[in-house]
């Protein structure tokens, strides 16, 4: 009996040696998790009819070898790609319609546009619609899109500003934007047509007595509804005493409400003739907003300050080219455009387990589902015990090499002893057998 004895303990240390000798073997691998290989001894009830205390043991058994779940080292790799996990959960891949799970965040995309791994599975996540809206529950292979993204009409204009009401009325009376003395202080900003194309919307403020001026509004120049005209839209500023903007009037901006107004009928224009003096302007064939252009001036004030623009936003802009990608910590995709613009395009799910130790290895990094695992259960990054993801990054093998060098000559000791022990047995063999 004393033979099989050794020859377990044998075993054991050589599967002892062969999951140390592993970790090792992957110490530099992304996302690798160390394994322990577990033993239990072995009594065998059947061979004495006495007290179990005298029964001296069959050996030993591999109980199991257990991979150990605990985070790895997170460092930087500059690859918007890369991703690693803070905390618990997986990367659920796609392996042809069946899951597999990962800690593995080394991502690329492939000839469509899709977010692989190294062995050409698809990372799964929630597509988002074209206004950047999250579509959650349905999960779907992630795909960067690399289409042109479409430009908007500017259908507002919000602007802060500050009139001095220091300022002198001008002494030019009528209104000139290329007279200088005719006003008293200027803005511009850019909006957009229908096909992205940029006009400048310039705003003109000239004072006409204590506490009110006149604005005056021209698109490049021109009147905004009719691009021969260069006669601006005129209306009126009121302030009250305490330099907090009151009524707003004149026919040019449609009057909304104190301090916003309302571009309508605006035809964008383009220079049909340069060889006129001045050029001849004629519609460039693209159109405004459908809704006009909310303008909304309604925090501007005036006070003994020199004249500023303190804030200024409009949503329209020009057709964007793909030019960079970025994750935030909850696993959404945003796409940043030539056009300054950028929009969520999807976002990254992860998975967990009750038992993760009850996953089975498939070997390049990945796990699969098994009935001792539990179901996964799928969410989105921070939300519930799943971790948060670093963008650029990707997590270490988890394996402690100078524990894995200890453990190393342990299991080599280890068979070393047992080795020792069927040798023994072999000699106590030979000396039965030599009884004459």
């Amino acid at each position: 009996m004393s033979f099989n004895v050794g020859l377990s303990g044998l075993n054991a240390a050589a599967t002892d040696l062969s999951v140390t000798g592993n970790n090792i073997a992957n110490v530099g691998t992304t996302g690798f998790k160390s394994s322990r290989a577990e033993f239990a001894d072995v009594y065998s009830s059947s061979m004495y009819l006495g007290s179990s205390a005298n029964q001296p043991g069959a050996g030993v058994r591999t109980a199991a070898v257990a991979q150990q779940f605990t985070q790895g080292n997170v460092t930087s790799t500059g690859n918007a790609l890369d991703l690693a996990i803070n905390g618990g959960g997986f990367f659920v891949m796609n392996n042809n319609g069946s899951n597999l799970y990962s800690r593995d965040g080394t991502f690329k995309t492939d000839a469509n546009g899709f977010v692989v791994n190294n062995s050409g599975y698809n990372l799964r996540g929630y597509a988002a619609d074209s206004d950047g809206n999250v579509i959650s529950g349905i999960a779907s292979n992630l795909k960067i899109d690399t289409t042109n993204q479409a430009p908007k009409a500017t259908t507002k204009d919000t602007e802060v500003l500050s009139l001095n009401s220091s300022a002198t009325v001008p002494t030019t009376t009528t209104f000139s934007p290329s007279d200088a003395t005719s006003f008293n202080n200027s803005t511009s900003t850019s909006i957009y047509d229908s096909q992205g194309n940029a006009h400048t919307l310039t705003y003109y403020f000239a004072k006409t007595d204590t506490n009110t001026w006149n604005m005056y509004s021209l698109v490049d120049g021109r009147n905004p509804a009719d691009p021969t005209s260069t006669t601006p839209l005129s209306n009126t500023l009121t302030f009250d005493s305490t330099g907090k903007l009151g009524a707003s009037g004149g026919t040019g901006l449609t009057v909304t409400s104190t301090g916003k107004f309302a571009l309508n009928n605006w035809v964008p224009a383009t220079v049909t003739n340069s060889s006129t003096t001045p050029a001849t302007y004629g519609a460039n064939g693209a159109s405004a907003s459908t809704t006009g252009i909310a303008i909304d001036l309604s925090s501007t004030t005036q006070t003994a300050t020199p004249f500023a623009v303190t804030s200024k936003s409009q949503d329209g802009y020009t057709t964007g080219q793909l030019s960079g990608l970025s994750i935030d910590t909850e696993g959404k995709l945003y796409a940043s455009f030539t056009n300054s613009q950028s929009k969520v395009i999807g976002q990254v799910i992860l998975a967990s387990f009750t038992n993760n130790q009850g996953l089975t290895p498939m070997g390049s990094n990945n796990f699969a589902q098994s009935s001792t695992s539990g179901q996964a259960v799928v969410g989105t990054p921070a939300s519930g015990t799943l971790g948060t993801l670093t963008s650029g990054s990707l997590e270490a093998s988890n394996v402690d090499l100078s524990t894995q060098l200890v453990n190393l000559i342990v299991a080599q000791r280890n068979y070393q002893a047992n080795a020792k022990t069927i040798e023994t047995e072999n000699t106590l063999s030979q000396t039965i057998i030599q009884i004459r």
